[in-house]
Formats: C-alpha cells, structure tokens, sequence
C-alpha cells in the first residue's frame, strides 16, 4: 500500500463531517480496518459502518451484528440507501447542528463497494465504478445531493496485513492475480459451509479438494491427461464470488425487499 494512500485516508479524516467505514456483508469481521475506526475515534468523529452486498446474504444473520450505527446496503438492488441517507444526516447533526452540506467519507477495503455506494446514492454515476480492485486512485470530492457532499478515497489496507487468502476473497486482489485461488476457495469453504457446493450443484464433502475436482468435471476444466484443471476452476469460483453470482448464505435476496426500512 503506497505510502500516499494513507495521506489521503488522514486527510480525507481531517476534512469530513461523518466517516462511513464499507464492510462486506458476506466478510463483516474481516473487512473492519482497526486502524481506520482508531484514526476516526481519535479524530472524534460520527463512524457509521455500512454493510454493502446485503443482498448476498441472509438478513437474519445480519441482523445478529452488534455495531452501531450500522446501515444494510445493496447498491447495486438500490435497498437501504434512503435510511443510509437519514443515518447520515441524523449523525452529522448530533455534532453539526448549523451545518447544511455535510462532508462524508467513505472508507474502506478496496473494492469493497464505495465508489457503486456513492452512485447508488447520487442516483446517476459520477465516481467511476470497476471490479478491478484499486481502481480509484484518488481523492474525488462528489455531490450527491443539497445536504452531502462525498469524499471518495482509494481503498486503504491495515499496514503490514499479508493474508492472501483474505484478499482475494474480499476482492482485494482480482481474481486473475491469485497466486493460490485454489486455497482461497478451500478457505471460503470452511466459512460458508455447503454454498459453493450448492450453487454448483455438487455433493457436500469433508474434502475440499475432491469438491473442487468435482465442480471442474462438470464443467469440463480439464487439462491434458484427463487430470481436473484446479486453478481454472478455483479462479472460475473465485471470480463469481467476487462478481456476487452466488449468495453467502441459503438466504433468498428478496427477503430483504420486505425488510422494515429497506
């Protein structure tokens, strides 16, 4: 992580009203950044955790979470950005009573959703939007509407975190460049019990590798020698993890269509 990157994050602390910290729904725990949330604490300001992909998982177990303020949101299905917005708003006032344009931050793992965040709220793209993590380079100040005025930052990663295995399943390293995706995989696995094999349409195994075999003869990732291609199809499972093809959990996606607030 450039040096820079975290000027920016410092700065962007500094300059903002409310700080928004982005977390994967699917990936809560890991995607925190203590030294974000210890920077914000010591800057005293409003920290609201914004949980993106809700769509991905099953709002009951969601609902367990234990961070407040916390806001459940899917830009990509447009759900909870009018209660993230009222959160905003509720939030700065506490500390700026006067104030009419708030200053927000977004902060947050690469690739973790902020700049999708930011359009979704704004209603039309303004900040640029890739599945290729590290895509924002900069601070990229955006209005969303007469009350917010975002501060787009490149995503920051904990100083000296080298978990591989952690990066590539919260995006933070595209899928392509995965040095090992096949243990990546065996480690969402262990996570997310049965869904990989249930979204497949494989058998439930203790075996990881076998399963990972499996999911490869059916979709004929094979390479000579009639041996199962593993990295082919670890990447292919990788890859629509990190595109959101298949949810964290049993969960249907439109139960939180009916969910109060959202």
């Amino acid at each position: 992580m450039p040096r820079n990157f975290w000027d920016i994050v410092n700065r962007v602390i500094h300059e903002a009203d409310v700080i928004l910290l982005l977390l994967d729904s699917r990936l809560i725990d890991e995607t925190r950044n203590p030294e974000v949330e210890s920077k914000v604490r010591a800057a005293k300001k409003p920290l609201i955790y914004v949980m993106t992909k809700c769509d991905l998982v099953d709002k009951r177990k969601l609902e367990k979470v234990n961070l407040k303020p916390s806001v459940f949101i899917s830009a990509k299905e447009y759900l909870g950005t009018t209660k993230l917005r009222e959160r905003i708003i509720i939030e700065g006032k506490k500390v700026f009573k006067t104030k009419h344009v708030l200053k927000v931050a977004v902060l947050g793992y690469p690739n973790v959703g902020k700049s999708s965040l930011i359009n979704a709220l704004k209603g039309k793209s303004s900040a640029p939007v890739s599945s290729i993590s590290g895509f924002t380079k900069g601070l990229q100040k955006i209005k969303a509407d007469n009350r917010i005025m975002f501060l787009d930052t490149p995503g920051v990663i904990p100083y000296m975190e080298k978990d591989s295995n952690k990066h590539a399943l919260i995006g933070t390293v595209d899928f392509n460049r995965v040095k090992n995706p096949d243990l990546a995989i065996m480690d969402l696995m262990e996570k997310c019990p049965g869904v990989i094999e249930s979204h497949y349409g494989v058998e439930v195994s203790d075996d990881f590798d076998h399963t990972i075999e499996l999911i490869a003869k059916k979709f004929k990732l094979i390479k000579k020698g009639a041996e199962p291609d593993i990295e082919r199809t670890s990447k292919m499972i990788l890859k629509d993890w990190q595109t959101g093809k298949f949810s964290a959990s049993s969960g249907k996606r439109n139960e939180w269509r009916n969910h109060n607030g959202i």
